[in-house]
C-alpha cells in the first residue's frame, strides 16, 4: 500500500495506537464490555493512529515513501507519550504489568482467549489473500492498478483498515511485538518472489515459527523468569532493519 520496503506496524505507530487503546481500557475505563473491551479499544487505537499518520503525511506533503516512515515513527512517539501519561495515572498495582504487556509476551495467554484473536485473523487474513492480484497491482503504482480498474482510495482505506483490525487486536492479548511484521515478508519474498498470493501466507507461517522461537529464546535466557518476547525480536529486528537499510543504499 505505501510502496515502503521499511513499513510495517511497528515503525508506521499502528502497534502503539493499540497499545493506547488496550491501556485506556486496562487502567482508566475497565473491561465495560467484557474480554471483547481491550481488543475493540485496541482496535479502535489503531485505526486512530493509521489515520492520524495518513493525515500527518498529507498535511506535510510527505508523498514519499520514506517521509511516510518518518510520519509514522513522529505519530508514535506522540501516542506513546500518551500512553506513558494514562500508566503514569493509572493505578501504581496494575502498572507493572502493563509495563510488561507493553514489551510484549505470551505468558499470560490462555487457551480459551484465542478464539478472539481467531475470529479476527481468520477473515480479515482470508479477505487479504483474496485481494492478491489487487496487491500486486497497487504495488506497481497508483496509476497502474487504476488502470486495471482498480478502485485506489477506497482499496487502500480497505486494506489499512484490515490491517488496523488485526494489529489492534493481536496488541491487545500479546502486547507489542515489533520488528516481525517487517522482517518476516522480505525474508518471504528472496525465497518465493514477490507474488502476494505467496507472500502473505508464508509471511504468516514465518512469522509465527519465529515468534515460538522467540518466546522460548525469552523463557530460557532469564529462567524462571520470563523475559518479554518484544526484548528479544527488537534486538534481531534493529539489526535486521539495519541490514534493510544498507542493502537499499
Amino acid at each position: 500500500m505505501t510502496r515502503n520496503p521499511l513499513a510495517d506496524p511497528h515503525l508506521l505507530g499502528i502497534s502503539s495506537g493499540g497499545a493506547f487503546g488496550a491501556i485506556a481500557a486496562l487502567l482508566h475505563t475497565g473491561l465495560f464490555l467484557g474480554l471483547l473491551t481491550v481488543p475493540l479499544m485496541a482496535f479502535g487505537g489503531a485505526l486512530a493512529a493509521t489515520l492520524m499518520v495518513l493525515a500527518a503525511a498529507r498535511l506535510t506533503g510527505a508523498t514519499s515513501a520514506d517521509r511516510l516512515v518518518l510520519a509514522g515513527v513522529a505519530i508514535s512517539f506522540i501516542i506513546m507519550a500518551g500512553a506513558n501519561i494514562l500508566i503514569f495515572l493509572g493505578d501504581p498495582k496494575a502498572t507493572h504489568t502493563v509495563v510488561f504487556w507493553m514489551l510484549g509476551g505470551l505468558g499470560l495467554a490462555q487457551w480459551g482467549h484465542l478464539i478472539y484473536p481467531a475470529a479476527v485473523l481468520l477473515p480479515a487474513g482470508l479477505w487479504l489473500w483474496s485481494q492478491s492480484p489487487a496487491l500486486n497491482a497497487m504495488s506497481l503504482g497508483d496509476e497502474t492498478a487504476a488502470s486495471l480498474g482498480i478502485p485506489v482510495a477506497r482499496f487502500r482505506l480497505s486494506v489499512f483498515v484490515a490491517g488496523a483490525l488485526i494489529t489492534g487486536v493481536m496488541v491487545a492479548f500479546s502486547g507489542i511485538i515489533g520488528f516481525v511484521g517487517l522482517m518476516m515478508p522480505h525474508l518471504v519474498r528472496l525465497i518465493a518472489g514477490g507474488d502476494n498470493a505467496r507472500v502473505l501466507p508464508l509471511s504468516a507461517l514465518l512469522g509465527a515459527i519465529f515468534l515460538v522461537l522467540a518466546d522460548t529464546l525469552a523463557r530460557v535466557v532469564m529462567a524462571p523468569e520470563d523475559m518479554p518476547i518484544g526484548v528479544v525480536t527488537g534486538l534481531i529486528g534493529g539489526l535486521f532493519f539495519l541490514w534493510l537499510m544498507a542493502r537499499r543504499t
